[in-house]
Order: structure tokens, then C-alpha cells, then sequence
């Protein structure tokens, strides 16, 4: 393997992560800065030199140092072009070129994908996909994210919508997603999501049960609230915790019936719930496939967390 390095960012709604990293996907420096989304985000690309620039200063480093810059970043990214639009989270409404403006700044050659796809690509190199040709992603936190490593090669689709696995109806007659159509999967099993669900469920249930006094005394619960009730056995959290995991066993049955992958890989903040959301979901997900995919597609957690998304990006630079 060469000695030439390479950079990856996560550019985030809060931080943009930075990492240099050997040729082999080691983590060899790691640092963040704050994502500044005042005047339309328009500071955020500049930022984000000065940044690379001041480390590879710090380090002794120039542009020959390097064998690429690799970036994940929220919204809907034209890997050929290098450019990104629609980043709501950025305050991104116009057209962005992150490729043009850091290429010329550093000289160092440039490549991006959306966020979730270079956390896929993270997960699938050194993470829980176990370097698998056939590795999916699914990110749930405030939404749900998909990312799908088929057959070695990252899935995009024709307009870069492809893994978009929180937009698949899991309820037909469910709650209005902000997408525009009713009863996503992102509706029912993102952080956010079971929240709405454990209101809902709430309001009807009569028992006893802390989750339900913490509600009706109208302090804020979150996913993890949920859940950690739900660890101590309370009644009302555990139906909620089984009606998530059914939704999500019947997203990933679906999932696996379509792609066969190896490994189908649960990320995010909700899966901070651990073994106890993966052998319900893992329970549902054998009831909705059929038996060579559930015999060959495996249910797991991801683990690396917040050091995907660079190492993932830095991977494009290989590519």
C-alpha cells in the first residue's frame, strides 16, 4: 500500500468531522469544528478549507502528502459534478460546488457522496460489514438513511434516491411523513418516530406504567426513554418497543427479500438500544422473508459509530 494519506469529512447539520487517514482506512488524526449555517451556509465550504488547510500546516503536510479528499454531506449530491443541493439542514436552498472550491483550494483531488452512503461504505470497509460485497446500511436517528454496498459497488439510482429506506410504506393508512406521503417507516421507527408512536399509544392505554406518568405529566420523553422503560419491563413501553420493531422487521424483510445482502446493518441513535431492539426486529424480520434469505442475510448492529461517516469518506478517494 502506498504511504500517501487520505482526508475524510462528515459534513454535519452541527459539526463537520475531519480525519487523515492511512491508505489502509486507519485513523491517524481526528479533529471537528462547528457547522456555521448563518447567510444561506455560505461560510460552510470555506470553513471548511481554512480547516484542512490549518491541520495539514500543523501536521507538515502539502498537497502531495495526500491521495484524496473524500466528503459525505447531506442532501441530493452529482458525484460527477461534485456539487450538492437541497441540504435543508445547511440552509443549502441553491446549488453548492464543493468539489470546484476545495480541489482549488487544497490541489488535492476531491470526491462526495451523500452522508448516509459514505457511512454505508464506512461500515462495509472497517466496520460491522466485515469488507461484504453485499452491505446495507439503515441510519436511524431524527430520520431514517439508507445506504446499499451491492455487489461491491455503491447503489445511487437514477436520481441518487436509492436506499432511501425511511420512505418505504410501512402502513398505508399511517401518519403523514414530511415527504408528502403517508406511513413511512421514518414515521414510526426514527427517533422521532417513537416518540409519536408512544404518545399515540399512550393516550389509550389504561394500566399502570411509569412511561405513561412521565407523559401525562407532560414531561419531554425521547427513543431512549422508550426504550430504557421498556429494559425494566414497563408493560405500555414494551408494546410500544414490540410495534417499532415490528415496522422495522418489516422494512428489513423487505429489504432482504429485494437485495439478499449479508449483512443488513442497524446504525444510528435509536440502535444506542442495542441487542434488546435487534432480537425483536431480528424475530420479525425471519417472519417476513423467505427461507435463503433468511438463512443468508444477517441482522446486526453497526459499530462505529460517529467514525463512519469519515471513514467511509475518506474511502471515495481510493475509488
Amino acid at each position: 500500500m502506498t504511504d500517501k494519506k487520505l482526508i475524510g469529512v462528515d459534513l454535519g447539520g452541527t459539526t463537520a468531522k475531519f480525519a487523515i487517514l492511512t491508505a489502509d482506512g486507519e485513523i491517524q488524526q481526528r479533529w471537528s469544528i462547528d457547522t456555521n449555517i448563518l447567510d444561506d451556509g455560505s461560510h460552510i465550504i470555506p470553513d471548511i478549507i481554512d480547516s484542512l488547510k490549518d491541520h495539514m500546516k500543523l501536521y507538515n503536510m502539502d498537497a502531495s502528502d495526500f491521495l484524496g479528499i473524500g466528503m459525505g454531506s447531506p442532501g441530493t449530491v452529482d458525484l460527477e459534478q461534485g456539487t450538492v443541493i437541497g441540504a435543508y439542514n445547511l440552509n443549502w436552498k441553491t446549488l453548492q460546488f464543493p468539489k470546484r472550491d476545495i480541489e482549488a483550494a487544497t490541489g488535492i483531488p476531491f470526491a462526495i457522496d451523500n452522508d448516509v452512503n459514505v457511512a454505508a461504505l464506512g461500515e462495509q470497509w472497517k466496520g460491522a460489514g466485515d469488507k461484504s460485497k453485499n452491505v446495507t446500511l439503515v441510519a436511524l436517528g431524527t430520520g431514517i438513511g439508507g445506504g446499499i454496498v451491492a455487489d461491491g459497488l455503491l447503489l445511487h439510482g437514477t436520481a441518487g434516491s436509492a436506499g432511501e429506506i425511511g420512505h418505504v410504506t410501512v402502513d398505508p393508512n399511517g401518519y403523514l411523513c414530511t415527504c408528502g406521503k403517508k406511513g413511512c417507516l421514518e414515521t414510526v421507527a426514527s427517533a422521532t418516530g417513537v416518540v409519536r408512536v408512544a404518545r399515540d399509544m399512550a393516550e389509550e392505554f389504561a394500566g399502570d406504567s411509569q412511561l405513561k406518568q412521565i407523559l401525562d405529566n407532560g414531561d419531554e420523553i425521547s427513543s431512549k426513554i422508550v426504550f430504557d422503560c421498556a429494559k425494566t419491563g414497563d408493560k405500555l413501553a414494551l408494546m410500544i418497543v414490540d410495534k417499532v420493531c415490528y415496522y422495522l422487521g418489516l422494512a428489513l424483510g423487505n429489504l432482504g427479500n429485494m437485495l439478499n445482502p449479508e449483512y443488513i446493518l442497524i446504525g444510528g441513535g435509536v440502535s444506542a438500544a442495542g441487542d434488546f431492539l435487534l432480537t425483536r426486529v431480528q424475530s420479525y424480520f425471519e417472519q417476513f422473508t423467505f427461507p435463503n434469505v433468511r438463512n443468508t442475510t444477517h441482522i446486526r448492529l453497526a459499530t462505529l459509530g460517529n467514525t463512519a461517516g469519515v471513514i467511509g469518506a475518506a474511502s471515495l478517494a481510493l475509488k
